[in-house]
């Protein structure tokens, strides 16, 4: 008889639940900065850090993990089931933005293009 293997399960306290359903749902998401621009140095992807943590939570959404380089991001996020990404991305990208510049405006001088942090598109999966 062959072996039986048991897939290690996520720990109950990572499995969100809600009204009327149980889930554990994330997303990950890359953004790129306008023109693959190397802007990000440690103490602007701190602060990113915190903007992105405090967006997810005004969605109920929480960031698991955050990496990246000096010119894009890759998040990890835990998302109810009610949220569209699309509304996510949106305000991810444009409160960091806007926060960037207000806290960094050496970096908005040098990279802004017409206030504009984020390249168009996402990647998502």
């Amino acid at each position: 008889m062959g072996q039986i293997i048991l897939w290690p399960m996520k720990k109950e306290t990572d499995i969100r639940r809600g009204r009327h359903c149980v889930f554990l749902k994330h997303v990950h998401l890359v953004f790129v900065t306008k023109y693959r621009r190397q802007i990000f140095d440690h103490d602007a992807t701190e602060k990113l850090r915190t903007y992105f943590s405090n967006v997810c939570a005004d969605f109920e959404a929480e960031r698991v993990e955050m990496d990246g380089g000096p010119d894009h991001v890759h998040l990890l996020i835990n998302y109810p089931p009610k949220l569209a990404i699309s509304s996510l991305v949106n305000s991810l990208k444009g409160v960091s933005s806007r926060l960037l510049r207000r806290d960094r405006p050496d970096i908005a001088v040098r990279y802004y293009d017409k206030g504009v942090l984020w390249s168009p598109g996402y990647f998502v999966s």
